[in-house]
């Protein structure tokens, strides 16, 4: 048997788009994206892929790569750039009820979907997505589906029947060992993921994706009801007030200076 690795990617806003682009529906309590800006795949997604590809890469004829997406809808052009990456399967967990999750509802609909693809050796996510940053997900995936987890890994090789992480810590790196099946997050101190080629590209086209709705996956709805509740999200108002501080000479100005500075309690 192939050594199977399942890949989690989340379709995203672009984090590039100008704050002067951004709108916040307040009814939804959700960033609006601007028409004529594409959504991406994660950044850090990106790299768990990368991932994938040079294990695969190493291992030659003996991985297969699954990459899976859960939402409400997808741009096509988008989601399948793993595919054109050089991954082998894409399965979209595409259905209304999975519009706005929270992170505790989305790591159920991916344990779902991950227990379905049925036998798996490793499952790659990014670090964190970049629409929320809070890098949840992964973490209560690994519980649910019993595996231990290794976070923050900027190289993953296979050896045997374990995988070995590279890991970033403060000042250094840590290099750690866990049996498999295990979920390790990637970090984009992985360096720099590939380009699609021309050749990857076309061979994406001609792929379907695998699409199951939540009735494929028996979820219990209660699962997919929010475990935390939004209370507000805003776009922070930006002020900048100026005092021209005024004197006979620079060591005058300076003074006066040290004086507003001290009755603002900043010195």
């Amino acid at each position: 048997m192939p050594l199977h690795i399942i890949v989690c990617v989340k379709q995203v806003l672009d984090p590039e788009t100008p704050a002067s682009a951004l709108r916040i529906d307040p009814q939804l309590r959700r960033m609006v994206a601007p028409a004529n800006v594409p959504p991406v795949v994660n950044g850090f997604d990106e790299n768990a892929v990368e991932a994938a590809l040079r294990i695969k890469d190493a291992r030659p004829g003996d991985v297969k790569i699954t990459v899976l997406s859960c939402g409400k809808s997808f741009a096509m052009e988008v989601i399948k750039k793993p595919l054109s990456m050089g991954c082998d399967e894409l399965v979209l967990l595409q259905d209304n009820a999975f519009d706005n999750l929270d992170a505790f509802a989305t790591a159920h609909v991916l344990a779902a979907a991950i227990k379905k693809l049925g036998a798996f050796d490793i499952v790659l996510c990014g670090r964190q997505a970049s629409d929320w940053d809070q890098a949840q997900v992964p973490q209560g995936l690994a519980q649910l589906l019993g595996l231990p987890g290794v976070t923050i890994a900027k190289k993953v090789e296979v050896t045997d029947k374990k995988v070995r992480v590279e890991r970033v810590v403060p000042g250094g790196r840590e290099v750690v060992e866990a049996s498999l099946p295990a979920l390790i997050t990637v970090t984009n101190e992985l360096g720099q993921p590939r380009y699609p080629n021309l050749r990857g590209i076309m061979a994406a086209t001609r792929k379907q994706p695998v699409v199951w709705k939540a009735g494929d996956l028996g979820l219990d709805p209660a699962l997919l009801q929010p475990a935390v509740e939004l209370q507000e999200l805003f776009i922070p108002v930006q002020e900048k007030n100026v005092e021209i501080i005024e004197g006979e000479d620079d060591a005058d100005k300076g003074r006066k200076l040290a004086l507003k500075l001290r009755e603002a309690k900043l010195i």
